[in-house]
Formats: C-alpha cells, sequence, structure tokens
C-alpha cells in the first residue's frame, strides 16, 4: 500500500501542491484488468513503499479494506512510527471506485473534497500481492496478504515497479515484526 494508497495526513498537503499543479509530465500508468472488489477487500502488509514523508519510517504497515453498503472502500492504514515499538499511527480515507469497469482506478480521500489518484497497477492472479501507484510515479506501495515474502518474490515485485516507471533507489522495504498485539491488525 502508501499507503499509501495511501498518502499519510502530512503527505496529503504534498499532493495537493502536486494536483493543483496541474497534470504530470508522465506517461499514464497502466492498470490491472480487472480487480474483483469482494477479493480485494482484507488486510494488505506494506512490504515496501516509495512513501509519503510521515510513513517514511513505518514499521508494521498495513492497510485494510472493507466495502461499505453505499458503494465506498473504507480504508485503514496502520503502522508502528520510527520503530517495533514506535507510537501506532492510524489513518482513515475512505475511495471511491472511479472506474467501475476495471475497479482498478480509485479515487482515495484523506480530506474533502480532494480525492487523490490510487492506481492497482499489479495484482497476482490468486491476490496475494499487489502494487499501487500513481501516474505521476511520487508514490507506490507493494503490498502482500502475509508479512513476509521470499525474496525471489520481492525481486519481482521490485522489477514490476521498475517496468511501470519508478525509480528503485526510491523504494523503503518496510520492517515486519509480528505478533504485534497492539497493532490494530491484530486486534
Amino acid at each position: 500500500m502508501s499507503g499509501s494508497t495511501l498518502v499519510p495526513r502530512q503527505g496529503a498537503l504534498a499532493l495537493l501542491g502536486g494536483a493543483l499543479l496541474g497534470c504530470s509530465s508522465q506517461p499514464p500508468l497502466a492498470t490491472v484488468d480487472h480487480v474483483d472488489l469482494s477479493r480485494f477487500m482484507g488486510d494488505w502488509y506494506v512490504i515496501a513503499h516509495i512513501p509519503a514523508s510521515s510513513e517514511a519510517q513505518a514499521f508494521n504497515g498495513v492497510e485494510s479494506y472493507r466495502m461499505e453498503e453505499d458503494g465506498t472502500i473504507a480504508t485503514t492504514y496502520a503502522f508502528r512510527d520510527g520503530g517495533f515499538d514506535g507510537p501506532i499511527e492510524v489513518m482513515n480515507p475512505n475511495a471511491v471506485v472511479r472506474n467501475t469497469e476495471t475497479n482498478a482506478t480509485w479515487g482515495m480521500q484523506f480530506f474533502w473534497p480532494l480525492r487523490f489518484e490510487y492506481l492497482v497497477t499489479y495484482l497476482d492472479e490468486d491476490y496475494t500481492a499487489t502494487i499501487i501507484g500513481r501516474t505521476a510515479r511520487d508514490y507506490a506501495w507493494i503490498m502482500t496478504r502475509t508479512p513476509e515474502i521470499p525474496e525471489a518474490k520481492y525481486r519481482e515485485l521490485i522489477a514490476a515497479l521498475t517496468e511501470q516507471g519508478y525509480d528503485p533507489a526510491r523504494v523503503r522495504r518496510v520492517p515486519h515484526r509480528w505478533p504485534d498485539p497492539e497493532h490494530p491488525s491484530s486486534l
């Protein structure tokens, strides 16, 4: 996931500036052909990211999605800030699916009235790994259903992100150590 995506509190202000300055000079970022939203819902561990400033030292990052009756997607992004014993930060944006043909283009709202671009650019067939990106290539989140993945899978996901036009040198691997009984995803 940011997650991410996801734009934490302070990161949202940076995105606001980018949104107000106009369109990205980057070519469009392709999304996956289709997202089965019911399969996509649930917890995703943020394995790596090109983070917004407020999540730059995230540990145990987890992005959770829940479909609401009105069709919006309730989102919770929780992580420990600065270390495994750091304070727990929680963000609760909501999302709207902008492209209902593919369900892969969302608008993520951290504050009204703006919804920031949130693109599902990679998704395993078995819904165990995903990449969330933005056309500006300023933020990205690699997320999986488990907090640890084989190194070969991690390299595959980094390669996919690189193919999308991201600089792999900007990617930060998010440390995970579980169980974490106080973490909201553990409750």
